[in-house]
Parts: C-alpha cells; sequence; structure tokens
C-alpha cells in the first residue's frame, strides 16, 4: 500500500470516529428505534426475553478519537502527520471505506493505529446495516483477530467493536468461536477495568438468547468472583449476564450448584438498586427453576452453594427478605415479594 493511501486511510479512521459522535447526539432520538432493528431485515435480538432485567442490548460506549487527550501529544503529531484529520461522514461510510479499514487492521502492527481502526469500526457498527456489511466482508475474523494482540486498549478496542456487532443474530453464530476466549479474558483482566467491563457487555448480549449458555458454564465462578469483589459497575455487568443465565432452566443446576456463600449479604438495603434488583432477579429465576424440577436439585450441594444459600439459612434469610420490604423503592419491593411468594 502506498504513503498516500496509507494516509488517507488512516485519515478516514479518526475522520469517521468524530464525524459519529456528532451524529449520534443529533440522532439520539432515534436510538430506541435502531435498537429495535439491531439486525438487517427484523433479525433483532433485542425483543427475546425482554423480561430479564439485563436483556436489552448491551452498546458499546460511543468513542472519540481525540488523540492528543488519549494518546498524549508525542502520538498525537506522528498520527496527524499520517493524515489523521480527514474528516468522513460516518453515516456516509461506505462498503469501501469499511473494507479499508478491515485491510488496515488485517496489514498494519502498529497498537496505535490498530486501536483508531477499531474506534471507528465499533462507532460504524452501532448502525444496524453496517454490522452485516462487515460480516460480508470477512471482517468479523479479523476485529476478533485482534483480541490477541498484547496491547489492552487494542483488546478493549476490539471488543467494543465485537459488542455492537454481537447486536446481530447472524453475526452470533460466527461470534460465538470467541465466547471462551473472552470468558478467560473477563476472568483474567485488571479488575474493573475497561477491558473486562468490555469483556462482559459482549457476554450480556451473548447470552440474551439461550443458544450459547452452555459455552459460559465453566466461567460460572469467575462471574461470581466479579459479583463479590467487582465495584457497582462491575457487579451490575455482571449480573446482566448471570441474570440471563438464570432465565435458562438448562442452566439451574450449574447454577446451583456453584459457590456463593457472600449471596444473602447482597440481600441488603445499602446495595445499590441496580445491584440489589439483579441479585433478586437472579433468585427468583433459581427458586423458580427449583420450585418446577424439584427432583433435579436433589443432588448434593455443598453448604456454600447457591442451592443452599437460597434454600437452608431460612432464618437469615427470612430477615433479609423481611428488611428489604421497607426499601425505599418500589420496583425493589414489588421483586422481593416475587422472590418470597417462590417459597
Amino acid at each position: 500500500m502506498g504513503l498516500k493511501n496509507s494516509r488517507g486511510l488512516v485519515g478516514l479512521v479518526v475522520g469517521a470516529g468524530v464525524c459519529y459522535c456528532v451524529y449520534k447526539a443529533a440522532s439520539r432520538k432515534k436510538k430506541n428505534e435502531g435498537a429495535e432493528e439491531a439486525g438487517l431485515k427484523g433479525e433483532s435480538i433485542h425483543k427475546e426475553h425482554k423480561q430479564r432485567l439485563g436483556s436489552i442490548p448491551e452498546e458499546a460506549p460511543v468513542l472519540d478519537q481525540n488523540i492528543s487527550s488519549s494518546t498524549g501529544l508525542k502520538d498525537s503529531s506522528r498520527l496527524q502527520q499520517a493524515g489523521m484529520n480527514a474528516p468522513v461522514s460516518p453515516d456516509g461510510l461506505e462498503v469501501n471505506h469499511i473494507q479499508s479499514l478491515i485491510y488496515l487492521l488485517e496489514t498494519v502492527e502498529d497498537p496505535l493505529i490498530q486501536e483508531q481502526a477499531l474506534i471507528t469500526l465499533s462507532n460504524s457498527s452501532a448502525f444496524s446495516v453496517n454490522q452485516d456489511i462487515i460480516r460480508n466482508l470477512g471482517g468479523l475474523s479479523v476485529i476478533g483477530g485482534m483480541l490477541s494482540v498484547p496491547a489492552a486498549n487494542v483488546k478493549e478496542k476490539a471488543l467494543n467493536a465485537l459488542n455492537n456487532l454481537s447486536m446481530n443474530i447472524k453475526n452470533q453464530e460466527e461470534l460465538k468461536s470467541y465466547i471462551t476466549q473472552i470468558c478467560k479474558e473477563t476472568s483474567s483482566s485488571p479488575l474493573n477495568s475497561e477491558l473486562q467491563l468490555a469483556g462482559l457487555r459482549f457476554l450480556t448480549n451473548m447470552s440474551l438468547t439461550n443458544y450459547y449458555h452452555h459455552m459460559m458454564t465453566s466461567a460460572i465462578p469467575g462471574f461470581l468472583r466479579l459479583l463479590w469483589e467487582g465495584d457497582e459497575r462491575t457487579q451490575t455487568q455482571v449480573l446482566k449476564v448471570l441474570v440471563n443465565l438464570s432465565a435458562n432452566p438448562a442452566m439451574a443446576e450449574h447454577l446451583l450448584s456453584a459457590q456463593a456463600p457472600f449471596l444473602l449479604s447482597l440481600f441488603d438495603n445499602s446495595i445499590n438498586k441496580e445491584v440489589l434488583l439483579r441479585v433478586l432477579v437472579f433468585a427468583t429465576h433459581l427458586t423458580q427453576h427449583m420450585k418446577k424440577e424439584e427432583s433435579a436439585t436433589a443432588f448434593h450441594h455443598s453448604e456454600d452453594s447457591i442451592f443452599s444459600m437460597l434454600q437452608g439459612n431460612s432464618t437469615q434469610r427470612a430477615q433479609k427478605l423481611a428488611s428489604l420490604f421497607h426499601h425505599h423503592d418500589t420496583e425493589v419491593k414489588e421483586q422481593v415479594a416475587k422472590l418470597v411468594m417462590q417459597w
């Protein structure tokens, strides 16, 4: 690729991203309509299982491309010299532009350029039509390949792009091959990091339907560790995954057997509302499965298992739930009532 073409492509990377932010702000009123059309011609996953608290598709955050603030003055100068200030309108991002960005990822090894290309692809893939275009151009595997790049920033931006792309059912059929890798990456990432949250957002989308739940079974202990050790953002995000898994009867035994001696400590008025609500929904789902399939829960469960937390400790559990009936939020009290009615 010649120097002139290289500069043009790199300019496309930043220009499209900057203009996208303006476009996104102007079209925010249409966001809900766009979410309902996450895949081309009705291939949306938005409407499935919408009763779950974690089930609205997770869109990656819109990222700007202010090079000087995000990468430092030295890198800013280097990229600007490469021609990275050429504006391109995101809604006018044509197929050849997307194809060029994918080619850029395949051929350039500079992590800074890779990161900027991924930001542009991530922002453009928030539009449903681009989700199909990127798949048809073979871009899913190219972006997925960026997960093996050592640079954490590159992996994070790759996950953001895959997250938006996973809002399309046809894309999910290909992206399922990355679930195991992303589960491991999420568990081993620095606690509460943006990389970890990006992985959890992708897994939230991939768990919206029951098709790929079995591929996350081995990650359940890691999810529960994040629920206990993470901050409120991490707890909320991992609970979205756990709530989706718990809605599937086929996952009940895997979850009930998992170790979570801390679970009842989250049944507390001091817990963040978004965390508390999802913990209660998670417990309600599992209690419903236990009630319907009593024979399936007859297996031995350890003292610290979720099964024991929900079926044993009756006095502590009753006290915790009674206290939550005095919670200031009506939605919390309604969810407590639903849980109590399962016993």
